[in-house]
């Protein structure tokens, strides 16, 4: 398998699907496989950053829990006081419930679609209570782990509240907040279009191509570049070199590229003159009662990677999917503005923005949109939902009542690999909850 060592951005890893067989997710247990356990660890156990040899499979499962022992970091602190409170009565029935995958005819359980897609831990909400929680291989209820692109929809989420704040206005134009990108690609796009990603850029996230713009990027971001280096120092430099496509337009297309991601977080630090990190604080985790502080992986001029930086613990995640459930709301008190989630949960399902998506490559996604760095599905409980790489996953059913949190550390990347086994079983819980 190729190695993806260029900085923070091996997030996004090969997105095709690789012809070797894997170790199960029992096999590849990081416990059992005894990854940088010793003191010292074994050579053929210790994992580096600086030659990707921590982000290969297996060593990946490992990995996703210790980031922070790999890249600078900086933290995303918790309340030190107010913290949420959770109810839990787990429902033993879960784990059996019966549905197929996709293009399948043979049934499987929710129990075995767990192991299929490496899952290293996940939460069930129902009604605001925990009704479903299990670990596996290297995640416990107190540890952390990569968000990988769910971070997308938590910096989608902080643009959504400064909107509904009257901080930003996301039919200006991207220099009127970034002036710096005036000869950009981006200079015409509106900061809508960049939280949709329409954004008509030149720009692939082809890994199996060595010219493709996302190695440039992930140069820009990467903290253990030679010092021969000549390239953007940072993700912001980057964003400067960026130019648009001939002949189309911004909004006509969607294209699912985390530079917009990363413009988008710039522009957040802008109007409020506050880092990422200090701004989810302030403006989500604090106020939500977070238990654990989360932290953001830094580039070399201490940038937060807003594409995929986050690392956070999963009840917190999972707290934070109730909170975006129930419209703001948690505990009784107003986290977020309503108008905020209302903008995410229900413009993007508009027609238009349908059509939009559908001229992305995503085949087997029929009928949904993006809006606000969030999925919209197109089933009939309205579900929406943040996907990350090899796993990642916040999905909220509103007509169930329901919140999935997952971590994971599947050996395919691409959510295109793991949908198949993973929405129809989350849609599978959702008619068991409803149907009770």
């Amino acid at each position: 398998m190729k190695k993806v060592i260029m900085g923070t951005l091996m997030f996004f890893s090969l997105v095709t699907v690789f012809s070797e067989s894997y170790l199960n997710a029992t096999e590849s247990d990081p416990n059992k496989l005894g990854w940088m356990k010793g003191f010292p660890p074994k050579k053929e156990k210790t994992l580096k950053a600086s030659d990707g040899s921590f982000f290969e499979f297996p060593q990946l499962r490992y990995s996703v829990n210790h980031m922070r022992e790999f890249f600078p970091t900086r933290a995303v602190k918790s309340s030190e006081d107010k913290k949420y409170t959770v109810k839990v009565k787990l429902d033993k029935n879960i784990d059996s419930i019966k549905f197929k995958y996709w293009d399948s005819q043979k049934e499987t359980t929710f129990e075995e679609s767990l192991y299929a897609n490496y899952t290293d831990g996940i939460i069930i909400m129902h009604k605001g209570k925990i009704i479903y929680e299990r670990y596996f291989g290297g995640l416990k209820p107190d540890t952390l782990h990569s968000a990988m692109s769910v971070s997308k929809s938590f910096t989608g989420t902080l643009a959504s509240i400064l909107v509904a704040e009257g901080l930003l206005d996301p039919s200006k134009k991207v220099i009127d907040y970034i002036p710096e990108l005036k000869d950009s690609g981006f200079a015409d796009a509106t900061v809508e279009q960049v939280m949709d990603m329409t954004t008509a850029i030149q720009y692939s996230e082809d890994y199996d191509n060595p010219n493709s713009e996302v190695w440039k990027y992930s140069a820009a971001g990467n903290v253990f570049r030679g010092p021969d280096y000549n390239g953007p120092e940072n993700y912001y430099e980057y964003l400067k070199t960026i130019k648009k496509i001939d002949g189309q337009n911004h909004g006509d297309a969607f294209g699912y590229r985390t530079v917009n991601t990363e413009l988008l977080g710039w522009i957040n630090s802008r109007v409020t003159g506050k880092g990422l990190t200090d701004l989810l604080s302030e403006k989500i985790w604090k106020p939500l009662g977070a238990h654990y502080d989360g932290y953001y992986q830094l580039d070399p001029s201490g940038i937060a990677f807003a594409g995929g930086g986050f690392n956070l613990n999963l009840r917190d995640m999972a707290m934070f999917g109730e909170m975006m459930r129930n419209q703001g709301k948690l505990n009784g008190t107003q986290i977020i503005p309503k108008e905020a989630v209302l903008d995410i949960s229900t413009k993007g399902s508009s027609d238009s923005a349908k059509a939009v998506f559908a001229k992305g490559d995503y085949p087997k996604l029929k009928n949904w949109s993006y809006h606000n760095m969030w999925w919209i599905s197109n089933n009939s409980h309205n579900a929406y939902m943040a996907r990350g790489v090899h796993g990642q996953a916040i999905y909220i059913d509103p007509v169930a009542e329901m919140v999935i949190v997952r971590f994971a550390s599947s050996p395919y990347a691409s959510n295109r690999y793991l949908d198949p086994t993973s929405l129809p079983a989350y849609e599978a819980v959702a008619e068991y909850l409803m149907n009770k």
